[in-house]
């Protein structure tokens, strides 16, 4: 695990353990999400949509200088905000962070329970494809 990497999960769990209530890590998800950055245009395909997700999720990598740049969006808000916080956590890591380093800090924020089982797979989607994505540039 990076320093950084290390860093952004430990601003996450800081962030979300004012979070004393399951309404209160909606909401923190619900923000993460109105404030995610929209996807350009010519991102929203068919090879982007993160199957299993509930809603549509697309996300779109790319590598630069070693660093996988991950850019996402979801048409509602819960999803949206999952996905930020994932963009947060793994955007400018290298590929092997993503691969080796799975997303406990979800269940360490307690988001896991809070969830609902299918926005759990979504989130459990997105992590795979962002795997696959970083396999793909680990082999080029």
């Amino acid at each position: 695990m990076t320093k950084v990497f290390f860093e952004k999960v430990e601003r996450l769990k800081s962030l979300f353990s004012s979070a004393i209530d399951v309404e209160a890590k909606y909401m923190l998800i619900m923000d993460w999400g109105k404030k995610a950055p929209h996807l350009s245009p010519e991102f929203k395909t068919e090879e982007n949509i993160i199957e299993g997700c509930q809603s549509t999720t697309y996300v779109h990598t790319f590598l630069k200088e070693g660093l996988i740049n991950i850019q996402a969006e979801s048409d509602a808000l819960i999803s949206a905000g999952l996905s930020a916080i994932l963009v947060f956590v793994y955007n400018q890591e290298t590929p092997e962070t993503i691969l080796k380093n799975p997303p406990i800090f979800f269940e360490e924020i307690g988001l896991q329970n809070a969830i609902s089982p299918n926005r759990a797979n979504g989130l459990a989607s997105m992590y795979v494809r962002l795997k696959k994505d970083a396999l793909k540039y680990l082999v080029k």
